[in-house]
């Protein structure tokens, strides 16, 4: 299996992700209509457009890193840092482990208070610094997959 990839590498590739999933994400609750209910009186929220909201939410995460890492083990993010998704046990693509890796780091994002959730994230994103000896987070521990520099 190739070297596992630095904290350096990871960072780079999920910052990018997360502003490549920010303007697909806010495009699509602009489309939902969401983002203006919000906007309009972020005080009195509308029940219907925060469940939307939290939907759109997970359906963009979940696909995008779902999809991608399925595919080949990378999201745009990955590909930029030169890093890739592998399975532990064989430094395969990760395929259908792609999916479940995705839907452990999507499915926070649906917590409500939303504050849970991103405490989830940051917890989840962190762990792989203090993990040992795989530096997995634990969205690579419930797939059983490591992060590794692509070749």
């Amino acid at each position: 299996m190739a070297p596992l990839a630095t904290s350096g590498q990871r960072f780079v590739a999920r910052l990018l992700d997360t502003l490549i999933l920010g303007v697909i994400w806010t495009l699509a609750l602009a489309a939902t209509g969401a983002l203006q209910s919000a906007m309009d009186d972020p005080n009195d929220p509308d029940i219907g457009k925060t469940a939307i909201s939290a939907v759109i939410t997970f359906i963009v995460y979940f696909g995008y890193e779902g999809a991608m890492l399925a595919h080949d083990g990378q999201t745009l993010g990955k590909k930029a840092a030169r890093i890739r998704v592998a399975v532990l046990a064989d430094g395969d693509i990760p395929r259908g482990k792609g999916w479940s890796r995705a839907a452990v780091y999507a499915l926070p994002g649906i917590a409500q208070p939303i504050l849970l959730g991103t405490l989830f994230w940051l917890l989840n994103s962190l762990w792989h610094l203090w993990d040992k000896p795989f530096q997995q987070c634990l969205h690579d521990k419930v797939a059983k997959t490591v992060v590794v520099e692509a070749r």
